[in-house]
């Protein structure tokens, strides 16, 4: 049975508007929100870690500064030096790459401040912010096309889907490091 099919059985279409239908319990996604139009959009959340190059370059404050100014939330920081278990966890896919263990040796050779960032289309957006892997092929304008200048030293990470996103976030963070909070923008942003 489809998901239009459950709601329908559970008669939370019973007025039959669209608005009803958008707040029917069994369409509202994990992370969901409902907005003044009735109308429910995502509010996905994506990992952006900044490398150990990014760090010792002082480009932290740069890379925060475009993800506030592309009016995502901040709700999750931290400053640390990654162990090589997390790593592991995280490059599980590149375990057979060649670069693989140079890129665990540069991954923990310095601190990484990995961030949780939250709003609309979030992880798609900021894959494009970031720019491609290798910065030769990074647009100006990008986070590697503005910075970077070779494929291992690329400055940032950001997650490539939404479940990687949820994989990644839970490596890196407990639950109880993240903070659910209402931005003053909010309206600004999201409602009519």
């Amino acid at each position: 049975m489809g998901v239009l099919q459950r709601c329908l059985a559970r008669g939370h279409w019973r007025s039959g508007s669209l608005q009803t239908l958008a707040a029917a319990p069994c369409l509202r996604l994990p992370g969901a929100r409902l907005y003044g139009s009735g109308i429910a959009e995502l509010q996905e959340r994506t990992l952006i870690a900044v490398k150990p190059d990014g760090v010792q370059r002082r480009l932290v404050g740069d890379v925060i500064q475009r993800f506030e100014k592309r009016g995502f939330k901040l709700v999750g920081l931290k400053l640390l030096q990654a162990t090589e278990g997390i790593l592991a966890e995280h490059y599980h896919e590149l375990r057979r790459k060649p670069f693989y263990h140079d890129l665990l040796q540069y991954m923990t050779s310095g601190p990484v401040v990995a961030m949780v960032w939250e709003g609309y289309n979030v992880v798609k957006t900021s894959r494009a912010m970031v720019g491609e892997t290798n910065p030769a092929e990074a647009k100006p304008g990008t986070v590697r096309g503005d910075f970077s200048v070779h494929v291992s030293r690329n400055v940032v990470h950001a997650s490539d889907s939404v479940e990687t996103a949820q994989r990644e976030i839970s490596l890196w963070f407990r639950s109880n490091e993240l903070i659910s909070w209402d931005c003053c923008d909010h309206k600004v942003m999201y409602e009519p």
